[in-house]
């Protein structure tokens, strides 16, 4: 189609062509893609083997002290009278090596089978009962080890930076700059320096309760850990790929592969329409109440907030219990004689389904109301102004002023807001508990979401590798999906909105 049709066609035609020609252009991508990874691999590759090499020159046209810093971390830097960097590297060597010897060589050799001794029982005559001996925990001995593993690959990394630290004070002597003091070392962390002083808690919070439970997680997906293999009584071991071939239906429980691709359908048309629906309503609402003519504007406001001002969990029970099968409107409808039998709002697949996206708009249009009514008070006047000259109707302003600024700036917010659907608990499980359930799926009901799925098979069958592999796929597709849409919005590019 000639460029010329496309701009005189509908709106709705043109979305559809531009959906028709990126569907023609996805097989060509993926296979772009794919055709691409052995260069990455290569490139990638190729930087190794620079950085190696980099590194074992710097042993080659180093001094005696920076040779030594290979052996003795801060060797170097304390020749050079950099007291201040070369003891950290000697503590950290220190440190490390000690943790090393009494800890993480245990720890790290039991990673290969997760523990061998099993917890035992013997009678004791004397006392006239059973006691327990210690055995290795399959799951102390995995998180242990991986604590063990991030440490070293830190000192690694740390080492490498020693190195090249003695390395860079030994040219600096050569070139006649003075190395500074103790006192100046420690005062720069507070001036040029001051952003790895305030970094460093953060950093470290990060490795501690997000590196570490994700890695933890994705190791649990690769092992039998469930009830019947649970320490410290049982000890369980690795089991490679089969908990990711039985979520996708490829081993002998084909109801399990039905049941995940059924609830992760489910989650992605929840987070879509649950998304939508709050992100174009409350851009409408906020536009009608902003509009000229609406006087009692703050009332409207205050009315539509006041869903924020009561605790979520309230409203999600109340309504829970206001469309129950009994409930309250069920009640009123019979006894006014609209229906003789209840409606099943949350016990009817299809139609709890329903419930819960509407439920949820009550609870999330105000949010991107207040979010939209402080971006349109931002919108410069004069751009309508000059559009109402130019003869630009109320639709056309709509569409070529107010939404695509919103859009710039609300974009972040409609990837979080995707992305909290997907893993949204609290809305479906406090409205319709995941249910109704079904002989169908797998330990699943007809509203649960990926996340709710999680949480049952974990706390009712305690099945640990099968809730990993779910957690894993969950993290994959929010991480793709914000990753993708921001890199191809306007907010994810360089440039000012124009």
């Amino acid at each position: 189609m000639a460029d010329l049709d496309y701009l005189s066609a509908s709106a709705l035609k043109r979305a559809r062509i531009r959906f028709c020609r990126w569907a023609k252009s996805l097989p060509g991508r993926i296979g772009s893609f794919f055709a691409s990874i052995p260069r990455r691999i290569a490139g990638g590759t190729a930087r190794i083997a620079s950085a190696v090499g980099s590194f074992f020159r710097i042993f080659i046209r180093g001094d005696a002290f920076t040779k030594l810093s290979f052996f003795i971390m801060g060797a170097g830097c304390l020749r050079r009278r950099r007291f201040f960097t070369g003891a950290f590297y000697l503590l950290a060597q220190i440190l490390f090596w000690i943790f090393f010897a009494s800890f993480g060589i245990v720890y790290i050799g039991k990673l290969s089978t997760l523990g061998t001794e099993t917890q035992g029982e013997i009678w004791n005559d004397e006392l006239g009962i059973f006691e327990y001996t210690k055995g290795d925990n399959s799951m102390l001995v995995l998180l242990y080890g991986i604590v063990s593993v991030i440490v070293c690959a830190l000192y690694v990394w740390v080492y490498v930076s020693s190195v090249r630290a003695s390395y860079r004070a030994e040219r600096e002597a050569k070139e006649g700059i003075r190395p500074p003091t103790v006192r100046e070392g420690l005062t720069s962390l507070a001036n040029e320096n001051f952003h790895k002083t305030l970094l460093f808690l953060p950093t470290l919070a990060v490795v501690i309760f997000t590196v570490l439970p994700l890695v933890f997680m994705i190791a649990i997906s690769f092992t039998n850990y469930d009830r019947f293999h649970m320490p410290p009584g049982n000890l369980f071991t690795w089991v490679g790929l089969e908990n990711f071939r039985a979520i996708f239906g490829l081993s002998d429980t084909p109801l399990l592969g039905k049941t995940f691709g059924g609830i992760l359908s489910w989650t992605l048309i929840w987070a879509f329409f649950a998304t939508i629906t709050n992100y174009v309503l409350g851009m409408l609402l906020a536009i009608l109440i902003n509009k000229k003519g609406i006087r009692p504007k703050k009332l409207f406001r205050t009315v539509f907030v006041l869903t924020i001002a009561v605790p979520q969990f309230v409203s999600l029970m109340f309504m829970r219990n206001l469309l129950a099968d009994h409930g309250l409107v069920n009640v009123l409808l019979q006894q006014i004689g609209l229906i003789e039998e209840p409606i099943r709002f949350l016990t009817d697949g299809t139609l709890a389904k329903i419930t819960v996206l509407l439920v949820n708009m009550w609870v999330g249009i105000p949010y991107s109301m207040l979010i939209t009514t402080g971006i349109l008070m931002n919108i410069p006047e004069d751009l309508y102004e000059a559009s109402r000259i130019d003869g630009a109707s109320p639709m056309m302003q709509f569409r070529k002023i107010t939404l695509p600024y919103v859009l710039f700036i609300t974009t972040p917010y409609l990837i979080t807001q995707f992305v909290g659907n997907i893993n949204n608990f609290n809305v479906i499980w406090l409205l319709s508990g995941g249910g109704p359930m079904t002989g169908d799926y797998y330990q699943g009901g007809r509203t649960d979401l990926l996340i709710t799925w999680l949480y049952r098979i974990t706390t009712g069958e305690q099945n640990y590798k099968l809730a990993s592999v779910i957690g894993i796929i969950t993290f994959v597709i929010c991480a793709a999906f914000s990753l993708i849409v921001y890199s191809r919005s306007l907010s994810g590019k360089e440039g000012d909105f124009q």
